[in-house]
């Protein structure tokens, strides 16, 4: 994958915003609800950009949203470089060719009624010109790709295991031969060691089509294998990005340091992190805090934080949202010590 910098990115988000109308009864205006908050990153060919979070943060939004599966109602999403927000409808339906969707769950994402030929081959039916028999190779040749066999052409999903299910899923992902593959908690579903020969499939696919990936995920031992960047939400909003090795060794949010200490195996700066488990709940998205959105569980928040909202700022090669990350020179730091207020 060396070169790949080099390359335009495959998807560009600016300020991506996604607010919800919901309703609070009769002649009450309905109320706003921030999804997500204004995030931005890019994913270039070859690149794996990991979103992870607590549920209720805004990850499978963020993958609506990329899919097109959502139109967002705010900042900018580019995908091939075409304004998704602005595009025509004629653009819309192209640009879903290059973005593709692998679902969490591989036993209710393929039709029961249909055999595994017949599923991989309805995309290109619905988008290209090939006849019966070019379909029929295609679909065949995909089969051997992901790594099954030419008989499971003729087979219903029923007849498959839970692994074979997702392969069968991202050969359908890749018929139209995408730029970008979606994966929502693609692993999640399925067991620890079958989990692994998934991941190993999408890197060799990765390495051999050159693909893009945004890997939605809670699973922080999954996303260490996978990811070359990853992207913390909290609330709708991005605490901490950077290339995975610089937040896996040194995380500098408290929520990521939270993260990171309760997944069993991570380790930071070369020893395990304090296990300080986070208190308190998920602030209702309809009811944000006002200053930073992790002060309601942050056990090192002080006024300043209650009352003003942090900016994603570089610092030690990522970008953090905390007002005291640089203070932070051990994971253990903010464990034992509260940060002070700035007295500038």
């Amino acid at each position: 994958m060396n070169g790949t910098a080099s390359q335009a990115p495959v998807v560009v988000a600016k300020d991506l915003r996604q607010v919800y109308q919901v309703s609070r009864g009769f002649l009450r205006e309905p109320a706003k609800l921030q999804a997500v908050g204004g995030v931005s990153f890019e994913v270039r060919p070859g690149r794996t950009l990991a979103v992870v979070g607590e549920s209720g943060c805004g990850k499978s939004t963020l993958a609506r949203m990329v899919s097109l599966i959502e139109i967002p109602t705010g900042g900018e999403l580019r995908l091939d470089g075409v304004d998704v927000v602005a595009a025509s409808a004629t653009q819309h339906h192209a640009l879903r060719r290059s973005v593709q969707l692998v679902f969490q769950n591989p036993y209710g994402s393929l039709n029961p009624r249909k055999k595994i030929g017949a599923i991989l081959e309805a995309p290109l039916e619905i988008n290209t010109d090939l006849d019966a028999p070019q379909r029929a190779e295609k679909a065949r040749s995909m089969l051997a790709l992901v790594g099954l066999r030419p008989e499971h052409y003729d087979r219903y999903p029923h007849m498959f295991s839970g692994g074979q299910r997702q392969r069968i899923a991202i050969a359908r992902a890749l018929m139209l031969k995408p730029a970008l593959l979606v994966a929502d908690e693609p692993v999640s579903a399925l067991d620890v060691s079958v989990q692994a020969q998934v991941l190993n499939l999408l890197a060799d696919l990765q390495q051999d089509l050159g693909l893009a990936y945004l890997f939605i995920s809670h699973d922080l031992g999954v996303v260490r294998h996978i990811a070359h960047d990853v992207l913390v939400m909290y609330l709708g909003h991005t605490v901490e990005q950077g290339p995975k090795e610089a937040i896996f060794s040194r995380p500098l949010h408290p929520y990521t340091q939270a993260l990171l200490a309760s997944t069993p195996g991570i380790v930071g700066s070369g020893a395990a992190l304090p296990r300080t488990p986070l208190t308190g709940e998920l602030p209702s998205p309809l009811n944000p805090p006002s200053g930073c959105v992790f002060s309601t569980r942050c056990p090192h928040a002080v006024d300043r934080c209650r009352t003003e909202r942090p900016l994603l700022r570089t610092l030690d090669e990522r970008q953090v949202a905390c007002h005291f990350a640089e203070q932070v020179t051990q994971p253990a730091a903010l464990q034992h010590q509260p940060p002070e207020e700035s007295t500038r």
